[in-house]
């Protein structure tokens, strides 16, 4: 059963998903350098006590991940999904995640006004809280979760297959496996992911996502 809305016990918990998205974003920093044309983004400075990750698809589907000095909480908005259409659900969000998430809330940037899903958690919780819709049961086909965050399951082949097919390039998974195990960035670690984009960019991308790189020689 792939990770959603559904599983909440299943989702990783704050600190394994912050390395992870961390790897996603380093990965696809490599992969693709042209930052409009990317899924994932990370950003280590965000706010004060503050790291944001997100998702883009470039078709109108996203998430926003917000982690603070309180734990995490995600939106998500998957635009053909049963729950996109109904507009009480944004509102519902608001009503129903704790204050103490206000930043996360109130940020323009995470389009807050267009969601089909949302979990939240704070540091001394067991596991998420999903957001449940006003009418019926929380079920993946309608929020479109299962799609978005299954890559959750920190599998590397996720990631691998996922890559590959999206950007038509061969994606090796021992490298992959390397991100997902926050090995220091190294030069040949960006050259056996993509042997073309300047050592530089990957560098200034490390420092932004917040991603360990190796000590210069």
């Amino acid at each position: 059963m792939s990770l959603s809305t559904a599983t909440p016990e299943r989702l990783p918990d704050i600190e394994t998903l912050r390395r992870l998205t961390k790897s996603l974003a380093m990965l696809d920093a490599i992969v693709c350098p042209e930052w409009e044309y990317r899924y994932y983004s990370y950003n280590s400075k965000w706010g004060d006590n503050e790291e944001m990750a997100s998702m883009r698809d470039g078709c109108g589907d996203d998430w926003f991940l917000l982690f603070d000095k309180n734990g995490a909480a995600l939106k998500g908005f998957a635009h053909e999904s049963s729950l996109a259409k109904d507009d009480s659900f944004p509102k519902h969000i608001q009503q129903n995640v704790p204050s103490l998430f206000a930043s996360f809330l109130q940020e323009p940037a995470f389009s807050m006004n267009k969601a089909s899903f949302c979990i939240w958690r704070r540091y001394a919780d067991q596991k998420w809280s999903v957001v449940s819709p006003l009418c019926g049961g929380i079920l993946p086909e309608l929020d479109g979760s299962a799609d978005l965050i299954g890559i959750f399951d920190g599998n590397p082949e996720s990631y691998k297959n996922w890559a590959t097919d999206y950007y038509e390039r061969e994606v090796p998974l021992v490298s992959v496996e390397a991100i997902y195990a926050h090995q220091p960035l190294s030069e040949q670690l960006i050259a056996n992911l993509n042997p073309d984009i300047p050592f530089s960019n990957a560098y200034a991308d490390a420092l932004e996502i917040g991603y360990p790189t190796a000590p210069s020689k």
